[in-house]
């Protein structure tokens, strides 16, 4: 298997078109199957990975940085081979300076993944959230020094609302500052809200688009069942599980995942490929990014990179998940 590549919006970056997301690495999976995970996405193509300072998902504050530390131990003499993206912002200790995008924070923060990264660089450093308590030239000011200084060769945002990023973009501008080159927001069947500002604003300003949850913490496998969440999942891990309870554990949610379920059998498919597929069909994307808490889940995502989604079956897919474009979910 070979995962097709492309650019990075309209840098001269070359990702895969798949991006393995490193979340459960350190909590819900275990370092030596992290490694196995991270072994089999890179034999099928992935070269572009993507952690935080904040991972592992639902360790909260006592294993925060856990998940960079596992990465940098594997990347360990093959560094040149991968892209790698991490971010900062939410909260890496008990100081309240210990979070947010001040110039304070990032410049601590930058240095504090390159170590536990094991690396003097990052490819692709990202702002995790919009931190509307700094002013934004303050934010753009502390980024321009950590890409000047070499620390990160690009810039990106995630979580953003399209009309803040378009803010950010025209600081930059004028400023004659770093600009972003990428965003990464939430984007899957279920969760469509960005097709209506985000996505266009990103093509018109050539912006990479690297969703996350494109098969929204697991429901789109079609595993969950109406009830208590599944033990052992996002939908009960830690300090996640409320946060993935609230996005799709519901009636609807439900209903819709039946009917996918439905389209996609008519067409000899995996529901959990042609989900991942379905995001990649998307002009606006550059990369989707999967992860997993064992190496067998990476079999059907791996499978959406060499999938052409058939017209007729995304159309079907668009319409049935329609009322997936409306809402206001702040991320």
């Amino acid at each position: 298997m070979t995962i097709p590549t492309t650019r990075l919006g309209r840098t001269g970056l070359t990702v895969s078109r798949l991006c393995l997301g490193t979340m459960t690495f350190g909590f819900q999976t275990d370092e030596e199957t992290s490694r196995v995970i991270l072994d089999k996405a890179a034999a099928a193509g992935v070269n572009f990975l993507d952690t935080a300072d904040v991972y592992p998902l639902g360790g909260g504050l006592p294993t925060a940085g856990r998940t960079e530390e596992i990465v940098g131990r594997w990347l360990k003499g093959k560094r040149d081979r991968f892209i790698v993206a991490t971010k900062c912002v939410g909260r890496v200790g008990p100081n309240e300076w210990d979070q947010g995008a001040s110039r304070k924070h990032i410049l601590d923060a930058i240095d504090a993944s390159l170590r536990r990264l094991g690396t003097d660089y990052v490819d692709l450093y990202q702002l995790h959230s919009d931190d509307r308590d700094t002013p934004i030239d303050e934010t753009l000011e502390a980024l321009d020094v950590v890409v000047r200084s070499g620390k990160a060769r690009y810039i990106g945002v995630s979580n953003y609302l399209a009309y803040r990023l378009a803010r950010a973009l025209g600081r930059a501008e004028a400023r004659g500052l770093t600009r972003f080159v990428s965003v990464q927001p939430r984007y899957a069947l279920l969760f469509r809200e960005i097709e209506r500002e985000l996505l266009p604003l990103a093509q018109e300003e050539g912006l990479g688009v690297i969703p996350y949850n494109p098969l929204a913490g697991g429901f789109l496998t079609g595993k969950h069942h109406r009830g208590d969440p599944t033990p052992g999942t996002r939908f009960t891990l830690g300090t996640a599980a409320s946060n993935y309870q609230q996005r799709y554990w519901n009636e609807r949610a439900f209903a819709t995942v039946e009917k996918l379920q439905g389209l996609v059998a008519e067409a000899g498919q995996s529901l959990t490929t042609v989900a991942v597929a379905w995001v990649l069909a998307n002009p606006a994307i550059t990369s989707a990014i999967i992860g997993a808490s064992r190496p067998d889940q990476l079999d059907a995502t791996l499978a959406a990179g060499e999938l052409a989604l058939d017209p007729e079956l995304k159309a079907r897919l668009d319409e049935a998940t329609a009322e997936y474009r409306r809402g206001d979910a702040p991320r």
